[in-house]
């Protein structure tokens, strides 16, 4: 009973770990500000980046699915000026 317990108790653990290391990223910018996405798609195509699906993240980021230098890729920019914040891994 005590490994079953301490069991669950690793795989909850790792498991919480696991999701706060995927959390996608927050972006603090009013509407307003926010670049359009055919001046952001312009932009990142201009910097290699071949997109595939183009959305808005939970964190209110842009993000893109897609490849860049041949390599799938899924990054997340700032709204207002396009900035690249960082990508899955």
């Amino acid at each position: 009973m005590k490994k079953i317990i301490a069991t669950v108790i690793a795989t909850t653990t790792l498991a919480f770990a696991a999701s706060s290391a995927f959390a996608e990223p927050s972006c603090n910018v009013p509407k307003d500000k926010w670049m359009k996405e055919a001046d952001f798609r312009t932009m990142a195509e201009g910097q290699g980046y071949k997109i595939k699906t183009f959305k808005l993240n939970p964190g209110k980021c842009y993000e893109i699915y897609g490849t860049k230098d041949g390599k799938k890729t899924e990054a997340w920019f700032n709204p207002e000026t396009g900035a690249f914040i960082g990508a899955a891994k």
